[in-house]
């Protein structure tokens, strides 16, 4: 009888604290149950990488699950698109209000519903973030992190009196909530923490962070639209500055330095916001802080790319806070890189440049994107692996059941050629969206296979099968099962 289900032999695997090394993975019941030199005959099944390089699944931290498309069918083909980057679990935002379900109420009848839309839907593994925009979901927080696993829960700044495009509105009417303020936000670190603190098991409960800060939105907006020659890209960045960023970061530095409540700074944009965050960092270095930034971030500007159809919150910035953000990543300054997958037609980027919708696809990119221009950044493969994998999975919950390839960790890998370079194209990402930004980036680090919990699931540029992936419920350890679809 064989040792193995699967071995994943004659590949350089990258292991925690180190890098490339030749090692074989072998797998039992989609875990790794060894890791060091296997011969063929002690596996059902074999998988040759040689001349690959054999990572962790990627944790794809910062993704939004049916943000402008039916929640079932956005699963099926974002997290499909996922695969195509070497990514096997994702963490979607979910919130009450405009778009997603377009209904408020307390989530103990809403979360069921969101879990049964995507139940038997997703290609790779799952969890949700969850976001109290009502003054009675707060009180659900505990609740949620006991019955349901969400660990993690998320406060937008920038709700408060504006809707997507920056123009006032009824934030009332989006939020569907009373008092969607900085009370609100205390309000909301007071629980985190106070739960947090009650834990004993050393898993960390966290609130993350969209900075922006609304009323000086609502003053640059006005002299952009009614003063400004700029147009596109460059004249959104204009119309929500790296200040809004940074008066952001300060608010929430005050706030959680007070209530001492875990926070992650999401989707870091410009060089302004990192100082801001950095700055934070030193005025509470006690405070657990993570902070994160995205592929567009580190890969897009508006001068390279000034269409609308990559207006995005926070907005794409100039070719100094690009460098300024790879800086922070090579200093460790960073904690994750994640892609702010959310997948937005053609037809929601139409109109003017205020009413075209925020947002795009990126989870394909994940490994391509880095394994390219990481190295030329000065990135090691270990410090890759931390970035996309490692960190974001202890950051929420799923260590050490994921982002690490290590004996009782789920056998999920990525398996990818640095010999092979391709153009990005819409048709190579997999995503139900019909553009890219990334259009024509020539990208190495394209994997070649996708293994979620020993099983492949992605070979050749597609599927091998239909959805398998299960809802993560956090925190994670080695003992709890997941049950597939």
């Amino acid at each position: 009888m064989a040792s193995f289900d699967t071995a994943v032999l004659n590949g350089r695997a990258v292991l925690p604290g180190g890098e490339p090394v030749r090692a074989d993975v072998g797998i039992k019941d989609g875990r790794i149950a060894a890791v060091g030199e296997i011969s063929s005959g002690e596996a059902e099944e074999v998988v040759d990488a040689e001349g690959k390089l054999v990572l962790p699944g990627a944790v794809d931290a910062h993704f939004h699950l049916g943000i402008y498309r039916d929640i079932t069918e956005d699963s099926e083909s974002e997290t499909l698109s996922s695969l195509a980057g070497g990514v096997t679990s994702v963490i979607s935002y979910f919130r009450t209000g405009s778009h997603y379900l377009n209904k408020s109420g307390p989530y103990a009848e809403i979360f069921p519903e969101v879990l049964e839309a995507t139940n038997g839907h997703s290609y790779v593994d799952y969890g949700y973030h969850l976001a109290p925009m009502a003054r009675e979901q707060i009180a659900e927080i505990e609740n949620l992190l006991n019955e349901e696993g969400v660990s993690s829960f998320k406060y937008y700044m920038f709700y408060k009196g504006l809707d997507l495009s920056g123009a006032s509105s009824d934030a009332k009417g989006y939020t569907m909530s009373e008092n969607y303020d900085l009370g609100h936000l205390f309000e909301i670190m007071e629980q985190v923490a106070r739960v947090q603190e009650a834990r004993t098991d050393g898993s960390r409960v966290s609130l993350s962070i969209h900075c922006e800060q609304p009323e000086l939105i609502r003053v640059f907006g006005e002299r952009v639209r009614e003063e400004s020659t700029l147009s596109g890209l460059e004249a959104y960045s204009a119309s929500r500055p790296a200040l809004t960023e940074h008066l952001a970061v300060a608010e929430v530095g005050v706030l959680a330095g007070h209530t001492r409540c875990p926070i992650n700074l999401l989707h870091l944009s410009s060089e302004e916001a990192l100082d801001a965050a950095l700055e934070l960092k030193r005025q509470h270095p006690t405070l657990d802080t993570c902070l994160e930034t995205t592929l567009h971030h580190l890969a897009l500007t508006y001068e390279s790319y000034n269409d609308q159809r990559g207006k995005v919150n926070p907005p794409i910035r100039a070719q100094s806070d690009v460098d300024a953000l790879w800086r922070g990543v090579k200093r460790g300054e960073i904690d994750w890189i994640c892609s702010d997958h959310a997948c937005c037609s053609e037809e929601h980027k139409e109109g003017d440049l205020w009413q075209a919708l925020p947002g795009f696809g990126g989870t394909a990119l994940i490994y391509p994107f880095i394994l390219t221009e990481g190295p030329r950044r000065g990135l090691s493969f270990e410090r890759i692996v931390d970035l996309v994998a490692t960190n974001p999975a202890r950051a929420y919950g799923l260590s050490p059941r994921k982002g690490a390839i290590t004996i009782g960790a789920d056998a999920d890998l990525a398996i990818v050629s640095l010999e092979e370079t391709h153009p990005v194209t819409a048709e190579r990402l997999l995503s139900a969206q019909e553009y890219t930004p990334f259009e024509g980036m020539e990208l190495t680090g394209w994997p070649v296979r996708t293994i979620l919990r020993g099983r492949t699931v992605f070979a050749d540029g597609e599927a091998t099968g239909g959805p398998r992936g299960a809802y993560l419920k956090r925190p994670m350890t080695t003992e709890q099962p997941l049950a597939t679809p």
